[in-house]
């Protein structure tokens, strides 16, 4: 008689995120979340999964910003998107520790915004809601599942997590 072992999974609640974003939040450069919304501020001080999503971001505001601001050269920036892209898409690829959820002022000018502007790795972000990311792990091996609008769960196998 065989015996199957059961697979252990934790249930985690998981965001699609566009590339470049998802390899930058998963390689520590994109600390800082925006959303119109405050869609993470119920998971502060939880564990969050990554999803890579099949399409790309619309828009250079991050190419700009890892140039500029991060002073970055060509070689260095696509050097992180592949980076970015070592599970592929349409994958789980690594979980983050969500903090605080806060709203941005429009009034909001100088070094504070273009600190903010650094670690979202994205301008525009007055009047959006911006939530602190922190801890990111890539897990040992993707995890094929489709992706979904706002937030999902995921069982994600214990053997997968950092």
């Amino acid at each position: 008689m065989m015996m199957v072992c059961p697979v252990m999974t934790v249930q985690l609640w998981c965001l699609s995120f566009r590339q470049p974003y998802a390899g930058l939040v998963l390689d520590g450069v994109k600390t800082v979340e925006s959303r119109w919304r405050p869609l993470l501020a119920p998971l502060e001080n939880h564990t969050l999964a990554v999803h890579i999503a099949w399409r790309d971001w619309e828009g250079d505001e991050w190419r700009t910003v890892l140039s500029g601001v991060l002073g970055l050269d060509g070689a260095q920036i696509q050097e992180l998107v592949d980076s970015g892209e070592r599970f592929g898409r349409g994958v789980v690829a690594g979980v983050v520790d969500v903090g605080g959820t806060w709203h941005c002022p429009a009034s909001l000018e100088g070094q504070e915004l273009h600190e903010l502007q650094r670690s979202a790795v994205l301008t525009g972000l007055k009047d959006k809601h911006l939530t602190q990311l922190s801890n990111p792990r890539w897990l040992s091996a993707p995890l094929s599942c489709r992706g979904s609008r706002d937030l999902w769960t995921v069982d994600i196998p214990a053997e997968l997590l950092p």
